[in-house]
């Protein structure tokens, strides 16, 4: 790692984020912690992070209205939320939230490791396959630097798991994908068959990028998926 990449965790127990910094600043990562969601919040804004850490149950602000305030001032900067439970309520929450990634605790950390190193991965523009800052298929365009879409001049606005689907339909444009490879690409998970979470995203971004327009861009392959083409 030529330059220090910095984290930031936020998360109200001791042990919990004494274990991560421990952890992270062996890898060598810069790592600072806040204890509480407010002063999480305000660092999370003031400073520039690689990646940011958070707990969900936390003193003053819990983790959702710390992310959804990190979405709106900074929504490239990646957050995997902890949390104490795992069911799928709570997950939607976090997604909602702008959550780029779930860890359920108890974990361990070389599992935390891998998914923190490939959200930076993912962010940082080493690699990218992008060519320029604009996707567009029909009369959608995305701008992948400011992170904004538009249909047909109309802006749109996504939370950043919705962008995120959307700019993979358009990589796989005309191409029929399943749940499975939407769930691994798009949330870097193996998500159990028996969810819903793919198909409640797809209603999600159908509801922003379809209903009000006349002609339909996604598009249900029964027993197959879905696919992402003009009618």
């Amino acid at each position: 790692m030529d330059e220090k990449q910095k984290i930031l965790v936020v998360e109200d127990e001791l042990k919990v984020a004494q274990f991560i910094r421990k952890g992270l600043e062996e890898e060598g990562y810069d790592v600072e912690v806040a204890y509480d969601g407010l002063l999480g919040r305000n660092l999370s804004l003031s400073r520039e992070y690689h990646l940011i850490i958070l707990d969900i149950n936390m003193p003053l602000l819990n983790g959702y209205e710390v992310c959804k305030s990190i979405r709106t001032l900074k929504p490239e900067v990646p957050v995997i939320m902890l949390t104490a439970f795992g069911d799928m309520q709570e997950k939607l929450l976090g997604f909602e939230a702008g959550v780029d990634d779930y860890l359920v605790k108890p974990f361990e950390f070389k599992e935390l490791l891998a998914r923190a190193k490939a959200l930076i991965r993912r962010r940082s523009p080493a690699g990218s396959e992008k060519v320029g800052c604009i996707l567009a298929f029909s009369d959608v365009e995305l701008d992948l630097d400011k992170k904004e879409v538009r249909r047909n001049g109309k802006k749109i606005d996504l939370t950043a798991r919705e962008f995120r689907l959307l700019e993979f339909f358009i990589r796989n444009k005309n191409r029929v994908i399943s749940k499975a490879e939407i769930a691994e690409s798009v949330w870097d998970l193996n998500f159990d068959s028996g969810t819903n979470i793919v198909e409640v995203y797809i209603n999600f971004l159908r509801k922003k990028v379809d209903r009000d327009f006349p002609e339909k861009l996604i598009h249900t392959v029964i027993g197959m998926g879905y696919i992402f083409k003009e009618e």
